[in-house]
């Protein structure tokens, strides 16, 4: 059962009773990421997400996490470039408790001027732990490549310098601008009752008030790239890609089948052309993020150096490929089942739920169904999957992002051709 409620101060509430689980998913939604922010505050957004767990007027960080682990529950939260999550998952005999502590640290957060100062430490640690792994950091390098100075280029955890000039007056001033009603979506999924909860979330959130926030964002222009980042590594990591689709793309089905057949399992072109026929790599695999203006569709891979030519050489032709001949039926039949599969045994977890529930409210204002989904995968055909892979594997906005031990005129050697 799938209820929506608009409190009267903008609040929207998407509430999906599962009533064969025990266990209750809550994710509090606030449309602001790395995307809401200019250079001189970029992670700010990432910064204010931790700050959420470090006291409120009323209980401590200490007591904070006392009260979740008192009924065995998590707690937690996450930035994206649009948005950042508050979210909390317990039984469902404990869902006042779950919504009265998730409120209170929305709400009620102190940002404490000691608690940033030790945080800043804290962010800065996360800082350098990507860094330090390139499998992490080759993706961030890449989106700041393709995007370049664009806010969606941005990484999500921040610069340096700028978590280093927060304090507890920016911080509270970036909460007010951004963490308005108008912007905020709470996702509920579970074995509860909408009613109570209705109830209880208007209890806390109904008489939130701020003014909306109107600023509008600019889209990032893409042109052909290649760029490289020496580390002393065994391997070279790189990232080769195009930009992608929005999220309400009216092909975005098809583009999830083209990233399933490319690159998204084992038996993928790519993962049997590059790992299982030739061993030129362990990790290789493509993907598709996509945001309301824009998107990208990319192309991991982790290999030896004297492995670098003939394995773009594979990605290239394999993009070619799809773009001029497309995709068999046979391949189309199994992408299809898997991705329906997924999307089957995913939406039989309340996180997941949660979270799909919110998502959709927040790109398109109402909920697809299962049944709707599973529909419009099925609706996808051949020739729809081609003019997607025509439409995006272009020569001119081609990126290619490396992390190693190369050298420049082997990079210079890679042709960005497809």
């Amino acid at each position: 059962m799938y209820h929506k409620h608009v409190f009267e101060n903008g609040i929207t509430l998407i509430v999906d009773e599962m009533s064969h689980v025990r266990s209750v998913s809550i994710g509090i939604w606030v449309k602001v990421g790395t995307k809401h922010e200019d250079s001189s505050e970029n992670g700010i957004s990432h910064f204010i997400e931790h700050m959420m767990f470090k006291g409120t007027r009323s209980k401590s960080a200490q007591q904070i996490a006392e009260t979740i682990d008192g009924v065995g529950g998590q707690l937690g939260a996450f930035t994206s470039r649009e948005h950042t999550c508050y979210y909390a998952k317990v039984s469902n005999e404990h869902v006042t408790t779950a919504i009265s502590l998730l409120s209170d640290i929305f709400l009620n957060s102190l940002f404490d001027s000691e608690e940033v100062e030790k945080e800043k430490r804290v962010v800065l640690e996360e800082i350098k732990m990507v860094e330090d792994d390139p499998q992490e950091l080759i993706h961030d390098l890449f989106t700041q490549t393709i995007w370049g100075s664009s806010s969606l280029g941005q990484p999500i955890l921040g610069k340096a310098s700028v978590i280093n000039s927060l304090d507890s007056d920016r911080l509270i001033d970036f909460w007010h601008t951004h963490y308005t009603p108008d912007r905020i979506v709470i996702s509920v999924a579970g074995n509860v009752d909408y009613n109570l909860i209705l109830k209880e979330i208007g209890s806390f959130f109904n008489s939130s008030n701020g003014t909306p926030w109107g600023q509008k964002m600019d889209l990032p222009e893409v042109k052909r790239n290649l760029s490289f980042k020496k580390r002393d590594l065994e391997q070279i990591h790189l990232c080769l890609g195009v930009p992608g689709l929005p999220y309400t793309d009216k092909d975005r089905y098809a583009l999830l089948i083209l990233n399933t057949i490319l690159g998204g399992g084992m038996s993928s072109r790519l993962f049997q052309e590059i790992r299982e026929k030739r061993g030129l790599a362990y990790a290789v695999y493509s993907y598709q993020a996509s945001y309301k203006d824009a998107g990208l569709f990319v192309v991991y891979m982790g290999t030896s150096p004297k492995n670098l030519q003939e394995s773009t050489d594979i990605i290239f032709s394999q993009f070619f490929d799809l773009k001029n001949n497309g995709i068999t039926d046979v391949e189309l039949g199994k992408a299809k089942e898997q991705l329906k599969g997924n999307l089957i045994l995913h939406s039989e977890d309340t996180y997941d739920r949660m979270t799909r529930l919110a998502r959709h409210e927040l790109y398109f204002k109402r909920f697809f169904t299962l049944d709707e989904t599973l529909h419009m995968i099925d609706e996808v055909n051949l020739s729809q999957v081609k003019e997607v892979a025509r439409s995006l594997f272009q020569s001119e906005y081609l990126n290619l992002v490396l992390i190693g031990n190369v050298k420049e005129e082997d990079v210079k050697r890679v042709k960005l051709e497809c």
